[in-house]
Parts: C-alpha cells; structure tokens; sequence
C-alpha cells in the first residue's frame, strides 16, 4: 500500500480507538454533575454512592481519552504534513483554542474534584463537575468546528499558494458545524445514558442495590429520551444539509446511481461500484430517498453517474456505515421506549433489563458508524471541494507508517485491553460503601 492509504488507516485506526471514550466522558460527566447535586440538596448518601460509583469509571475512561487523544493531534505534523502547511492558518488555530481554553480547563478541573472531597464542601464539589461537564463539551465543540469546516470550508481565502483565515465568525456559526456539534453532543449523551441503565440493569437483574440502581435507571432514561429525540431530529436536518452540500456523500449513502426525481430508498442495497449498479435492491420504496433529502417526495436527487468518478467516494463502505448507524438507531428508540413505559416496574420485567443490558455498546456502535459514513463520505476530499487527500500526506517513505501503524494497533489494543477490563471489573462489582475520596 501506498503512503496516503497507510496514513488513512493510521489516522483510522487512532481517531476510532480514541472515540471508544470520547462520547462516554462527555455524557457522565453530566450525570455525575446531576447525581452530585442531587446530594448537595438533599443529603441523601444513595445520591453521594451512585456518584462515586460512576464516577470511577468516568475516570478511567477519562485516563484512556486523554492517552488516545494526544496522539492524534501530532499525526497532523507527522502524517500529514501537506494539510497543515496548507490549511494550517484555519485547522491549526482551531485546535489550539481546544486545547488551550477547553483541555486544560477541563483537566485542571478533574484534579480538582478528584483531591476535592475533603476539602470543598459538597455544593462547591458539585459545582466543580458541573464545570468538567461544560469544559469537556466546549472542547469537543472546537474539534466538530474544525471537522465541519473540512467538511464545508468557508471563510477563507487562497493567498500565497495557502487557504488563510479571513472570517472566524462564519466558520464558527455556520449550519454545518451548528448540526453536527448539536448531532454529536446528544449522541454522546445518549451513549452515556445507555451505558448507565445497562449497568443498572445489571444490577437490578441481580437484586442488588435496588435503590440506587433504579435512580441511576430512571436519571438516565431522562437524558436518554431527551438526547435520542434530539439525535434523530438533528440527523434528519444533517441528512437535508448534506443533500445540498455534499451530494455524492448522499449517492453514496443509497447506494444511488441515476439522477432522478421521485428517487427511491431501498431497505437492503449492495453496490457495484465498478459497474456502476447495485448488485441487490431489497425493500424499495418510492420517493423516500427525495423525501430524506430535500423533504420533498417529488425532488431531483443528483446520482453518482452524474458525478465525476474521481470525485466519488467509497460507496459501498459509505452505504455499510450508513445502513448501520440507521439501524442500530431505529433498535435503540424502539428500546428507549419499551424502557420508558416499563420505568416504574423494572423489576417486573427481566426482558427489558436484559435487553437493556445487551444495548451497552449499540450507542458506541451508532456513533463510530456515524464517523465512517462522515469522513469516508467526504472522500476523495480530506477538505470537501479545495484539497484531496492524496495531496495532503506527508512525503515520508510507506515503510515509516507502516512501522507506526503496527506500533498503534498493538499499543492501542493493550490500552484497550486493560482499559474495558477495568471498567467491566467495576461496573460488575457496583458501588463500594460511601467514602470521602474516590
């Protein structure tokens, strides 16, 4: 393999093994924040044990993300040399407001809460999470604007062989970073909301804990159907956006090859891409395709044999990831609402608490689907429409990445190894009895 598909792997590789945490901070750090001042008012220790409790595995899961994190950000110089010197003066100030004004705030803010419980009172302490909660949004806030701008670029200029910042303002307000920061944060919480009412029905399936659990369940089932109504309006409105701005991503998506009015969407498609066809249709239904995408059942949808062929990107890959994240969505509100008729009898009923159970990963597996049919949709572009990705690696010889490749598989699989080993011995083990300290 050449130099850019091994530096794509690379980058694949890290950024996905990365976003195995990234969501979950996000989401507990929230509830912990409500757990926590739910005790700050009342008192109530249950409310002080599910916090500490939870709170364990945010921290491990934190350790994991910032390990993961660090890495990615220097690929941008190793990697992807090219990118940078060419978009650096835009991509580059992003990140650095990241880490500078949303990481290290949020870092600070977790030594504190940590070495914190003898010493703030429990408002004070509860307040520091609530804190961690906002620094650790406002940071991935930054890193969506600086993907949303790669997938839309706007406020910039070519000056001197380079694309320079020339309008902050629109790149931080524009529609296509306000959809996907809005479509991620929810989606992050909803995996935070499953992951706590997996563990809970665990428990509860065991009769352990009753009290605790139940509230743990119920906290997260309001968060959950808040952010799962949120992720599937958000997704129909990112799914219109892309329509008019990237609309071979959405060819790709249908696997739809023919410019057509009334376009249909098919259950099951498998594409040929060679032959320019799909291989199996199953489940066709008339004018959905134009309906998902303009809204309007009558609407032309452009096809991928109207699109230069070296502007297409992958589409059955694009097509897998897609049909995945729809599914395992349509799964997860099916079981968001079985969950929220039945919240009052748990205990009655078993199915639920299994299936809640099993439903652990079904977020986390949305989401990185999510981020395949994003980035891999987006090619050829590594910035949609101004610069390709076989033009953005960095001139170094295949060998050298395929080294650093084979470094990150196996250093990443032994974080990972003993990272979900962790957190699975905790979570199974539940809530130790109240201490002042983690």
């Amino acid at each position: 393999m050449d130099v850019v598909m091994l530096s794509r792997l690379q980058f694949a590789a890290a950024t996905m093994f990365h976003f195995l945490f990234v969501p979950l901070t996000l989401g507990l750090s929230l509830l912990l924040a409500i757990m926590e001042t739910r005790y700050a008012k009342t008192g109530d220790k249950t409310w002080l044990r599910m916090t500490q409790f939870f709170g364990k595995l945010f921290l491990i899961n934190v350790a994991l993300g910032v390990v993961t994190g660090i890495t990615l950000e220097f690929q941008f110089g190793t990697n992807w040399s090219r990118y940078s010197e060419y978009v650096g003066d835009i991509f580059g100030s992003l990140l650095a407001i990241e880490a500078t004004a949303a990481f290290f705030l949020e870092s600070t803010f977790i030594g504190i809460w940590i070495f914190g419980w003898k010493k703030l009172s429990a408002r004070a302490h509860a307040g520091v999470m609530w804190l961690i909660a906002f620094a650790g949004s406002l940071s991935s806030v930054w890193i969506l604007i600086a993907n949303a701008w790669m997938q839309h670029p706007v406020g910039y200029t070519i000056r001197n062989g380079r694309a320079e910042l020339t309008d902050f303002v629109a790149i931080i307000t524009q529609k296509y970073a306000l959809l996907e920061m809005t479509h991620m944060l929810s989606a992050a919480y909803m995996y935070s909301a499953f992951v706590v009412m997996g563990i809970s029905a665990y428990h509860l399936l065991k009769r352990q804990e009753v009290d605790l659990f139940t509230r743990a369940f119920r906290l997260a089932l309001i968060l959950g159907t808040i952010s799962t109504a949120v992720v599937t309006l958000s997704g129909d409105m990112h799914g219109v956006n892309v329509t008019e701005n990237q609309p071979a991503k959405l060819a790709a998506m249908e696997s739809h090859w023919e410019t057509s009015t009334r376009a249909p969407s098919f259950l099951l498609a498998i594409p040929d891409q060679k032959n320019e066809k799909n291989l199996i249709e199953i489940g066709r239904i008339p004018g959905l395709l134009s309906l998902l995408g303009k809204h309007d059942i009558n609407a032309e949808i452009i096809g991928l044999n109207d699109i230069p062929k070296d502007e297409r990107p992958p589409v059955l890959i694009t097509s897998l990831a897609f049909r995945t994240m729809v599914s395992s969505a349509t799964l997860m509100i099916f079981l968001m609402i079985w969950a929220f008729v039945k919240r009052n009898k748990l205990l009655e009923h078993p199915r639920l608490l299994m299936a809640m159970v099993c439903a652990i990963p079904l977020p986390l597996i949305t989401i990185e689907a999510g981020w395949v049919l994003s980035e891999v949709g987006r090619q050829p572009w590594i910035v949609y429409g101004l610069m390709k990705t076989s033009q953005a690696a960095s001139p170094v010889a295949s060998s050298q990445v395929l080294g650093s490749l084979i470094g990150f598989v196996v250093v990443y699989g032994l974080l990972g190894f003993v990272g979900f080993w962790l957190m699975i011995k905790h979570a199974k083990n539940g809530p130790a009895p109240v201490s002042s300290t983690l």
